[in-house]
């Protein structure tokens, strides 16, 4: 990655970042922070933050320093699935019907364990609450694949993950749209299934990535991202979004945001780290600081 280096302000720009220099930078991977990271972000006027950052150092950044770069606020006021879909209702988003439940026995109080009477018809979607690359996400279609499903969740939940969605199934004609926000720069692309037998859109699951059908589609589907992300300050991540294949209804879902998510779709890993970057560079800059 090109690397910002530091320039002769006056002003202190902390970056935890590893291939980000500023005027002084920490590396904090493996391990929680301490009293010398508090003192050096009470001293910063900014701090870049990498995009793995644990919550114990981006609440510590957020306590002590003014701007932290990227914003992720509502990644842990909302964490997981199930709490995407609190953070995509309180936002008046539009999503998929989702029903959530925080463990095995909450759907079965609701629901019944013997004779289920599930809150949607067939088909529709299982989430986990965790899990990334369409792990733990499941078509139901019957019956017996929803008790399957609440199987291996209530085994997921003797290892210590609870929760888990059920969620309406749109149908997209078997394809997702991704749009990467960095900064305030935004970058869409179809990932497309090309095995009709394969209900997940994901690269992991053999999509492939189209930067060019449907442009008016792709548009709508970034305006609705652009809306988003300015009520939630959400200034890096990847978010996916569905647009049902039916004629008359072609409004974007937003479906998941994903706080690490692919490279490929913007270039590779080099075009990415050029990206944020540019972003961080901007950012400092509206700011009225520089590296």
């Amino acid at each position: 990655m090109p690397r910002l280096s530091g320039g002769s302000g006056t002003e202190m720009i902390l970056s935890f970042h590893p291939n980000i220099v500023a005027h002084k930078n920490i590396l904090c991977a493996g391990r929680l922070p301490n009293d010398e990271d508090r003192a050096a972000i009470s001293e910063a006027e900014a701090v870049i933050l990498p995009q793995g950052c644990r919550e114990a150092l981006y609440r510590m950044c957020r306590k002590h320093c003014a701007h932290v770069f990227p914003n992720y606020d509502v990644r842990f006021d909302f964490p997981g699935k199930l709490g995407q879909a609190r953070l995509f209702k309180r936002v008046g988003a539009l999503f998929p019907r989702t029903y959530s439940f925080e463990t095995v026995s909450v759907y079965y109080d609701n629901f019944g364990k013997k004779a289920h009477k599930p809150p949607l018809h067939f088909p529709y979607v299982f989430k986990s609450n965790l899990g990334g690359e369409g792990e733990g996400i499941f078509l139901l279609k019957t019956p017996e694949d929803l008790e399957r499903a609440l199987e291996r969740a209530q085994r997921t939940e003797e290892s210590g993950q609870k929760g888990f969605l059920l969620q309406e199934y749109i149908s997209s004609g078997g394809r997702s749209l991704r749009v990467a926000v960095i900064g305030d720069e935004f970058f869409s692309y179809w990932r497309v299934q090309q095995d009709p037998s394969q209900f997940l859109t994901n690269l992991k699951a053999g999509a492939v990535i189209d930067h060019h059908t449907d442009p008016e589609l792709q548009e709508a589907g970034t305006t609705v991202v652009k809306e988003f992300c300015s009520k939630t300050g959400i200034n890096l991540a990847g978010l996916d979004l569905l647009i049902s294949e039916d004629e008359k209804m072609h409004e974007p879902f937003l479906l998941e945001i994903n706080y690490f998510f692919g490279r490929r779709g913007l270039g590779g890993s080099l075009n990415y780290y050029e990206l944020v970057e540019r972003a961080v560079t901007a950012w400092l800059s509206a700011l009225g600081l520089s590296l």
